[in-house]
């Protein structure tokens, strides 16, 4: 499967009870689609995976699936530290008719980098659905060494991987890899940092998993399309239109200031869940400005 254009990282909304808002999650599929995004991701770690239960996880796969209906690509978030809850969750994914899972490398236990391949390997062999690497060793403490990421490219049904180590010479040494084994047109290499997609798209990127376009979807869709586009005055212009909004959603973890400038502009967000909790007074008033600088509150 081919992986090109602007995904969303979305949010899982929950109501004041703490309850999953199916309904809030519906309203802000639609709005997603309304600003031209490629395709949506649910039950991600933006979407606090972390803290739902199994139950609640399917559950979000399951509405995403059907509220969507064909009209984008649908991504499902199906990682775990445990190759066995991944490949279940994997298989979920692929029974309800998910487009595609993405894949968190396996936290805290630290695998080797053969042992990684392993663990992709060993789902993409039960489960017939292509898969997308995700590699942010900041949060997992496991990184994707560049002939790691040419191994995964190597495995039927490993399609793509989205990159969050922060390096954008480490997104070139992938692509030029890719490129000495003929895999570049078959492996695509997703941003995973907001603030370097036009960079990584650069150097042989061919989109994003975006958490801010929750915020900001339109002018996230226009960057990375001029770049698709080979207009990179554009892409540059709304690069920067859009960096210190990005910065301000990153100034404390990620979901939390996402969430948070959700529920400022109206849109179905509801609580974060423990131990995540509100943002300090002072990033609150950074991201007020950054969202009234553009235009969105």
């Amino acid at each position: 499967m081919n992986f090109e254009g602007t995904y969303v990282a979305m949010v899982t909304p929950f109501t004041k009870e703490g309850t999953l808002d199916e309904e809030g999650f519906r309203s802000n599929i639609n709005y997603l689609i309304d600003k031209g995004v490629n395709g949506l991701v649910g039950a991600g770690t933006t979407g606090e995976s972390a803290t739902m239960t199994h139950e609640e996880h399917h559950r979000v796969i399951e509405v995403l699936v059907d509220e969507v209906n064909g009209r984008v690509e649908t991504v499902a978030g199906t990682g775990s530290n445990a190759t066995s809850e991944a490949l279940s969750l994997t298989e979920f994914a692929y029974d309800v008719g998910a487009d595609a899972a993405l894949l968190i490398t396996p936290y805290y236990n630290k695998p080797q980098q053969h042992a990684l391949v392993d663990h992709y390997g060993t789902i993409a062999e039960k489960c017939d659905i292509p898969l997308i690497a995700y590699n942010v060793p900041s949060r997992t403490g496991s990184n994707i060494e560049v002939d790691t990421a040419v191994e995964l490219a190597k495995i039927d049904g490993v399609d793509a991987i989205k990159e969050a180590s922060g390096s954008v010479d480490k997104v070139s040494d992938i692509y030029r890899a890719l490129t000495h084994e003929g895999l570049e047109d078959d492996f695509n290499i997703l941003s995973g940092e907001d603030s370097l997609t036009l960079p990584i798209m650069a150097v042989g990127g061919t989109g994003v998993i975006s958490a801010s376009a929750n915020i900001d979807a339109r002018r996230m869709v226009l960057m990375v399309d001029s770049v698709l586009n080979d207009d990179y005055t554009r892409a540059m212009e709304l690069h920067y239109e859009m960096l210190e909004l990005i910065r301000a959603l990153f100034i404390e973890s990620n979901p939390v200031p996402v969430k948070t400038a959700m529920r400022l502009m109206g849109l179905p967000a509801g609580p974060l869940r423990q131990p995540l909790c509100d943002m300090k007074e002072e990033n609150l008033e950074v991201l007020k400005k950054a969202l009234k600088d553009s235009d969105l509150i």
